[in-house]
């Protein structure tokens, strides 16, 4: 377990910013928004914030705020934020992102959930953070063999939370973060004190009494569910495929690996019209930054793959998911892909704690910070 610091080279942020400056622009369509992807107009404007306003050494200086370390599992490195409350005796928590985030989804949450007193909560309320950045991901860089899927990360993140000296432990996560907090409690329940989600997908079992129970909400999430499928699901679609054909897209323009990442931004996210209707703008250019300047597209992309098995299940009616033991809380942000709570109370009976919220969406700790963190807490004390 080695100190780390980010220190991104002078060199590396020239080069970007003479990349940007010599950036070849497509053609766009006229009046069609954001139907057929992002904007021309929109990126442009964006792509001139970040060449001339964005400050990287400004986000790097809060990032260097933390505590970071770099250590070596089952030969990958992976990099994480350990984060100690004020409270000795507070449990830890284990966050884990997904794509396209990354540790910078946690950053407006590290105060609050470490030291809740500083930000007018209960000292019970205390965490001890470890925020780890996924194997493949920004500065946990490629990995350098096949089989990284989510079976094995949770491994990973057990020999992690060993490491660190935590024989219990709540998980976190969203994304792909939440079926690896998921899987953390399936293979360690002895340690996994109880896991919260802000994302799970739910569908069908293909017996018809179930759909005759559903309201018109539930319908309506199955609607939407069956629109991301559909439409919006191009590039999962196309990184569980072929991730190192579009990894020398991204690598190479970083206009491209922004496109990318702020489509996302806007699919997902409750904004009326832009991502920055969400989440702070530079927040997410932070968000960007971390896989351009580490080269993690390629490797990000590959989690995708690994993984397709798994969220092939996951979409298809029937398929019963592994027993989990422990207990299970949801966050449900509506304007992301809402499960419906009988289908996921069918597929982990362990679900214990469920919350609805009308705003926020699936980068909840970027969108609402206050309410997940809300949340969590209240999980939390369901299992004292």
């Amino acid at each position: 377990m080695e100190p780390f610091r980010v220190d991104i080279p002078q060199a590396d942020l020239d080069e970007l910013h003479s990349r940007l400056a010599a950036t070849r622009w497509p053609d766009d369509m006229p009046g069609v928004g954001w139907d057929r992807g992002v904007p021309l107009a929109y990126l442009r404007e964006l792509v001139d914030h970040w060449r001339t306003k964005y400050d990287w050494r400004a986000a790097e200086a809060r990032l260097n705020q933390y505590p970071q370390f770099v250590t070596e599992i089952d030969g990958a490195r992976v990099h994480l934020l350990h984060v100690r409350s004020p409270k000795p005796d507070a449990p830890a928590l284990l966050l884990t992102h997904g794509w396209p985030g990354s540790i910078a989804e946690f950053l407006d949450v590290i105060g609050p959930l470490t030291d809740p007193v500083a930000h007018g909560g209960s000292a019970e309320d205390a965490f001890h953070l470890v925020i780890p950045s996924l194997p493949g991901h920004g500065f946990s860089g490629p990995v350098g063999a096949t089989g990284w899927d989510y079976t094995r990360i949770a491994r990973a993140w057990a020999e992690l939370m060993e490491r660190l000296g935590y024989d219990t432990y709540l998980a976190q996560g969203g994304d792909h973060g939440a079926y690896i907090s998921l899987e953390l409690g399936r293979l360690f329940p002895q340690r996994v004190l109880g896991v919260h989600l802000n994302m799970l997908l739910t569908v069908p079992s293909g017996d018809p009494r179930e759909m005759e129970r559903l309201s018109e909400d539930d319908l309506a999430r199955l609607g939407k569910l069956a629109l991301f499928d559909a439409e919006l699901s191009g590039y999962m679609k196309v990184q569980s495929t072929r991730p190192q054909t579009i990894g020398y897209a991204l690598t190479d323009s970083p206009v491209g690996q922004l496109a990318w990442i702020v489509e996302k931004f806007r699919e997902w996210t409750d904004s009326a019209d832009i991502p920055e209707d969400a989440v702070d703008r530079d927040l997410m250019l932070t968000n960007v930054m971390i896989y351009w300047l580490t080269a993690t597209a390629a490797s990000s992309a590959h989690l995708f793959y690994e993984a397709r098995s798994y969220m092939r299940a996951v979409f298809t009616p029937g398929t019963v998911p592994d027993p989990i033991a422990v207990p299970i809380g949801v966050a449900v942000f509506q304007p992301d892909f809402a499960p419906i709570r009988a289908f996921a109370e069918r597929d982990y009976p362990t679900i214990s704690h469920w919350t609805e919220f009308e705003r926020g969406g699936h980068f909840a700790t970027m969108e609402q910070p206050s309410l997940i963190v809300e949340d969590v807490r209240a999980f939390a004390r369901t299992l004292r």
